[in-house]
C-alpha cells in the first residue's frame, strides 16, 4: 500500500500555495503605502503649525493632509488589516507558539492606534483647532518609525 499525494491534491497544494502569495504580496504592498502615509504626515502638521490660520498656506495643507488620509492611509491601512487577516485565516497555524507574531500583532494595534490619532489631527487641523506645536509632530513622526522597526525585526528575524 502506498501512501502520498495524489496529482490533484499536489495541484490544489500548488494553488493554494499561490494564492497565500498574492495575498502576501498585497498585504506588503498595502504596508509599504500605509507607512509612507504615516511617516509624511505628522511631517505636514509640523509645517502646518507654522503657516497663519486661514492664509492659502493653511488651507493648501488641509487639503493635502485630507486628500493624505482618505486616498492613501485609509485604504492602505484596511487593505494591510484585510490581507493579514487572510493570510491567518489561510494558515491559522501560524498562531500556536508564534510569540513573535502576538507581539506584532500587538504592535500593529498600536500602528492603528496612531493612525487614529493622526486622522483626529486632520480634523483639527481641518477645523483650524489645532493646539498642539510643530516639536509634538515632529515626536509623533517617530512613533510610526519605531513601530515599524519592530514590527519588521519580529516578521524577519522573529526571535520568539
Amino acid at each position: 500500500m502506498s501512501i502520498g499525494i495524489s496529482g490533484a491534491e499536489m495541484a490544489e497544494g500548488a494553488a493554494v500555495e499561490n494564492y497565500y502569495l498574492w495575498i502576501k504580496a498585497l498585504h506588503v504592498i498595502s504596508i509599504i503605502a500605509w507607512m509612507a502615509g504615516m511617516l509624511y504626515l505628522p511631517r505636514l502638521f509640523v509645517y502646518h503649525c507654522g503657516a497663519e490660520r486661514g492664509s492659502v498656506q493653511s488651507e493648501t495643507f488641509k487639503v493635502m493632509e485630507r486628500r493624505l488620509l482618505k486616498a492613501i492611509i485609509n485604504p492602505a491601512m484596511g487593505g494591510a488589516w484585510i490581507f493579514g487577516v487572510a493570510l491567518i485565516a489561510l494558515n491559522p497555524e501560524m498562531l500556536k507558539g508564534q510569540g513573535w507574531l502576538h507581539t506584532k500583532l500587538t504592535l500593529v494595534l498600536l500602528m492603528s492606534g496612531m493612525h487614529g490619532v493622526l486622522a483626529k489631527h486632520v480634523r483639527l487641523f481641518a477645523n483650524d483647532a489645532n493646539t498642539k506645536s510643530a516639536k509634538y509632530f515632529r515626536i509623533m513622526n517617530e512613533v510610526p518609525t519605531v513601530l515599524m522597526i519592530g514590527i519588521v525585526i519580529l516578521v524577519i528575524v522573529r526571535p520568539f
